[in-house]
């Protein structure tokens, strides 16, 4: 369980370029350590010897202020920059030097050390432009804004408002490259009790959220308190008619309550099927 007496840990992600490898690694190792409180900061763009000196005075000013020694992730590409980080009182792990020497030996080449190459928009124009299409197709398709070209789309997730599709949806887009749709299962759709007609021709295409009734009226009472629509025996009475509907069709579906966004895609992925469109 958390400490919540115990004194955070400063950690420190650095990168020559957006910071995003170095902080999603670094806190999957992090989360490895249950209860350890931390402050997170990411440092991105660090492409030059000066900038690194300026990333080890903050580091060193958290080693005084904190009396423990800082946690640093460091992807850096040029071995001059990370010296200086290395030069930190701190414990700096370098990521990108852990796995590019093995792999330099294993392959028999040398790697090209450029710097922001991971992320370089310009490394596969078809990949960006698959990526930005996936977004665009997916902000135009959520909360069942619009059933045009639905037989384009990748999966289409369904469940009831607030379950998570949205963000799924929006994670599949940016992460995978992939045209992800929702559609939100209304009260309608529950007295009739058969799915919406617009995505009856794409049935092997959904994928069903639901979330426990306590969590979902939390969230919704967020949005709109006190209303029928947060009420817990509403949020109740629509869990389990998506649930049953869902069932009754033979959708596949899974709870969000305790996933997180990363879980969830994933298991969309596998049911579906699908490939990711960019790397």
């Amino acid at each position: 369980m958390p400490n919540s007496h115990a004194p955070k840990r400063s950690v420190f992600f650095i990168s020559d370029g957006t910071g995003i490898t170095a902080e999603t690694l670094g806190q999957s190792l992090l989360t490895q350590f249950e209860g350890l409180p931390t402050k997170a900061t990411r440092m991105p763009f660090v492409d030059s010897v000066e900038k690194a000196r300026q990333c080890v005075l903050r580091i060193n000013a958290a080693h005084a202020d904190d009396g423990l020694r800082p946690i640093v992730f460091n992807t850096l590409v040029s071995t001059e920059t990370s010296q200086v980080i290395h030069a930190a009182d701190a414990l700096v792990l370098d990521l990108f030097q852990t796995f590019i020497n093995p792999l330099e030996k294993e392959l028999g080449l040398k790697s090209t050390h450029t710097i922001g190459r991971s992320h370089s928009a310009t490394q596969n124009q078809q990949e960006y432009a698959n990526r930005i299409e996936a977004i665009n197709f997916s902000l135009s398709h959520d909360d069942g804004q619009t059933d045009k070209n639905l037989a384009e789309a990748d999966v289409i997730l369904i469940g009831v408002s607030r379950s998570g599709k949205t963000p799924t949806s929006l994670y599949l887009a940016l992460t995978f490259g992939l045209r992800c749709a929702n559609y939100p299962l209304i009260p309608e759709d529950f007295e009739r009790d058969t799915l919406p007609a617009t995505l009856a021709p794409y049935k092997d295409k959904l994928f069903g959220l639901t979330i426990q009734p306590e969590r979902l009226a939390e969230i919704r009472n967020e949005r709109r308190p006190n209303s029928k629509y947060s009420a817990l025996e509403n949020c109740r009475y629509e869990v389990h008619a998506a649930e049953s509907l869902m069932r009754r069709e033979g959708i596949r579906w899974l709870s969000s309550t305790t996933k997180s966004i990363e879980e969830i895609a994933t298991t969309v992925m596998q049911e579906i099927k699908l490939e990711r469109r960019v790397f």
